[in-house]
């Protein structure tokens, strides 16, 4: 998955939960949403340090 379509995930399940949220649904489905959202935010933290890390590494390779 690339950073873009990351973005647009989160975006989307954001948007999920405080739908689901504004619906009074079952605490557990916004649990389960929330926890969801979660993973996809914790994946872009990894995905921007991976970045941040090789660009760390750039000038010691060139």
């Amino acid at each position: 998955m690339n950073k873009e379509s990351l973005q647009t995930k989160i975006e989307e399940t954001r948007k999920c939960m405080y739908e689901a949220y504004n619906q009074g649904e079952d605490y557990n489905r916004i649990l389960n949403i929330s926890q969801q959202l979660d993973d996809l935010l914790n994946r872009m933290v990894k995905f921007n340090s991976n970045c941040k890390f090789v660009l760390l590494l750039l000038p010691i390779l060139i």
